[in-house]
C-alpha cells in the first residue's frame, strides 16, 4: 500500500521495537539512511536495531556508526514492532526478510520498486533515500544529532558522487547543508570513505585486468568469475572508474561472490539502465542500476552484455542517421 510521507511517520512513531534494514552489497546511502533514522528513533527512547545481511564496505566500516550493525544469525528468528526496510525491496535484503517476523515498511527512491510491503512511501525524484529520512526527520520536527548528520550525510554524499552526478538537486544540497550545521565533518566522511587497505588498492588493479571494451567502445564492463574474485580482495570503487572512459555510455561490473550467482551494477551517461536490470529482477534508476544473475558465468555475461547491446541499438540508428545529414 502507497503511504504519504505523514503516514511514514506516523507509522514509525506507533512502534517501539524497530528493525531497520537494507540491500545486500551495502553502499553509503542504505547505511547512512538506515544509521540516520536509528539514532533519531532511539532518541525518542524507541529500540532499534540495524541489520543488514551482508558484509560492510571497508570503507564505510571506518565510520563509527557502523559498528553496532548486526548480521542475522542463520535459522534465528526475530521478534519486533515493525520491519523498516529502506532503498531497497523485500527480495533484496537476504535473510533478514525470513528471520524478522514483523509488518514492513518500506521507505525507498527507486523508481523500479515493486511494492510488496505491506506499506511504502516510494519519491523517485529523491537523490538517495538518505534525502528522504531528511525530510522524514525534518517534518516530525527533530533537533538534528551530530550522529544523525553524519549519517545522512554520508547517504547523501555516496549516491550523488559527492555531488558530482545529475541526482544532485537543490533539496539535496539544502539537506546537505543542514547536516553541515548539525555537525557533520564533509572532510572525515570524504577521507575515511576514499581510504583503501593495500590489498583492496591490489584488488583493484587485479580486477581491471579483466576490462572488456565493446559495441564499438560504447559499452565497457569488467566480468569478475568466481575463481577470479577468489584472488580479489575487494571490488569497491570499480564500478566509478571504468565509467569515466572516454566514449563509454555504458558501465557493467559483474562479480561472483558465490558459484553461479552474480551481481552486477550498471551505471550509463542516459541511457535507462535500471530497463535491463529489471529484466534479471532487479531495479534502479535510470543512470544507476544493479541485478543478480543466477546462472553460470560464460551464460550470464552473455546475456547480460547481449541485453546491453539491445539497449545500445536504438541510438545506433539515431547516431547513424545524423552522420548521414
Amino acid at each position: 500500500m502507497n503511504i504519504t510521507l505523514q503516514e511514514a511517520l506516523d507509522t514509525l512513531l506507533a512502534a517501539n521495537n524497530i528493525i531497520i534494514t537494507s540491500h545486500l552489497n551495502p553502499d553509503g546511502d542504505s547505511v547512512g539512511s538506515s544509521w540516520g533514522l536509528a539514532h533519531f528513533l532511539r532518541g525518542l527512547g524507541k529500540q532499534v536495531s540495524v541489520m543488514i545481511d551482508d558484509e560492510i564496505p571497508s570503507g564505510l566500516n571506518n565510520l563509527s556508526f557502523v559498528e553496532e550493525i548486526l548480521l542475522p544469525e542463520e535459522d534465528k528468528a526475530y521478534q519486533a514492532d515493525l520491519l523498516v526496510v529502506l532503498d531497497t525491496t523485500l527480495d533484496l535484503i537476504g535473510r533478514v526478510a525470513e528471520s524478522v517476523k514483523a509488518p514492513v515498511l518500506n521507505i525507498d527512491h527507486h523508481p523500479t520498486n515493486d511494492g510488496k510491503a505491506d506499506k511504502l512511501y516510494l519519491d523517485g525524484e529523491r537523490a538517495a533515500t538518505a534525502e528522504i529520512i531528511f525530510q522524514l526527520l525534518d517534518l516530525a520536527g527533530a533537533e538534528f544529532s551530530k550522529d544523525t548528520a553524519m549519517a545522512i550525510y554520508t547517504g547523501l554524499a555516496t549516491d550523488t558522487g559527492f555531488f558530482r552526478f545529475s541526482n544532485t538537486n537543490p533539496l539535496t544540497m539544502r539537506a546537505a547543508a543542514r547536516m553541515l550545521e548539525a555537525g557533520a565533518e564533509p572532510n572525515l566522511i570524504s577521507e575515511t570513505l576514499e581510504m583503501r587497505p593495500y590489498s583492496h588498492v591490489k584488488g583493484l588493479a587485479d580486477a581491471l585486468q579483466h576490462i572488456e571494451v565493446w559495441h564499438n567502445g560504447r559499452a565497457v564492463g569488467v566480468f569478475l568469475s568466481y575463481e577470479a574474485m577468489e584472488h580479489i580482495e575487494a571490488t569497491e570503487g570499480l564500478i566509478d572508474m571504468i565509467r569515466t572512459i572516454e566514449g563509454a555510455d555504458i558501465a557493467v561490473v559483474m562479480k561472483y561472490k558465490e558459484a553461479d550467482k552474480a551481481r552486477v551494477s550498471m551505471r550509463s551517461r542516459g541511457l535507462d539502465v535500471s530497463a535491463i536490470a529489471v529484466q534479471f529482477g532487479g531495479g534502479g534508476h535510470v543512470r544507476a542500476a544493479g541485478c543478480g544473475i543466477e546462472k553460470p558465468f560464460a551464460e550470464a555475461k552473455q546475456l547480460l552484455q547481449e541485453a546491453i547491446d539491445a539497449a545500445l541499438a536504438p541510438t545506433d540508428k539515431a547516431e547513424t542517421a545524423e552522420e548521414r545529414q
